[in-house]
């Protein structure tokens, strides 16, 4: 039977609510997601809170949400909009936001043969753009996102939002270059690299399974020396004034170009 919350106070509030920052994210190793639809996505593959926070249960995926939780043996609590304001910091908070346990992003987790198709994003800032690429990541069967180097958090609230529940659906993980680089040369890969310094047309090029589509720091691009790693270096023809797209956009891209050579073959 969930419990009811209503201090401010509440030290499970004051917990939650501190996982907006990294650095109490890294202390207990846990994580906020907001929302029905992504705590729903979650269930659905598998993944459930350690804490539910929810402020309307006559909603039958609220209800649902709550019967996994406490069958699982995690926590539902019923509280107020405001406590859900103070624990997300948005004006108009959602209904529900689930405490999670952080998922583990070590390389070696990685099952290469589980998709034909993964992103590799190289020292990407914008939270943004990590969860854009992580729903395209899901739209286009990929089988997850690796971060290399210093990137942006997957677990912020920022980046869980964008994501839209795509995180639950993707694997991730993290590594240094020279680890990544020794890791996917130990089989059989396709390292595609995009490059405004490339002279290949990213429709001429020959994608072939597994790949790993990987791009670059939003405004750096990729350093030469993982551009020289690739097994192939494309380009996307910029007819306007602009000189690149944004690394998000350009990952959706490339993705369904990839794909679409191979539905038609």
């Amino acid at each position: 039977m969930p419990r009811q919350v209503t201090a401010f106070s509440n030290p499970l509030v004051k917990q939650a609510r501190a996982l907006r920052e990294k650095k109490h994210r890294r202390a207990e190793g846990l994580f906020l997601a907001e929302g029905l639809r992504i705590l729903t996505e979650a269930r659905e593959a598998g993944v459930l809170p350690v804490i539910l926070f929810f402020s309307d249960a006559t909603h039958a995926l609220v209800a649902a949400l709550v019967e996994a939780v406490e069958a699982a043996g995690g926590e539902a609590i019923e509280t107020t909009p405001d406590i859900l304001h103070k624990i997300s910091g948005k004006e108009n908070p959602q209904t529900v936001i689930g405490v999670y346990r952080q998922l583990d992003t070590s390389l070696d987790r990685i099952d290469r043969a589980a998709a034909p198709l993964w992103i590799v994003a190289q020292a990407l800032r914008d939270p943004g753009n990590l969860g854009t690429i992580l729903r395209t990541g899901d739209a286009v069967g990929a089988g997850g996102l690796i971060l290399i180097d210093d990137c942006v958090d997957p677990f912020s609230v920022e980046s869980v939002r964008a994501s839209m529940g795509a995180l639950f659906t993707q694997s991730i993980a993290t590594a240094r270059w020279p680890d990544f680089v020794t890791w996917l040369r130990s089989a059989p890969a396709q390292l595609i690299g995009t490059s405004l310094r490339a002279s290949v047309d990213y429709q001429e090029a020959c994608y072939t399974a597994p790949a790993f589509i990987l791009v670059g720091n939003e405004q750096a691009g990729l350093p030469a020396a993982y551009e020289e790693e690739c097994d192939v270096l494309v380009k996307m023809p910029m007819h306007g004034k602009a000189d690149s797209l944004n690394a998000a956009v350009a990952t959706a891209v490339m993705a369904y170009e990839v794909i679409n050579q191979w539905r038609a073959t």
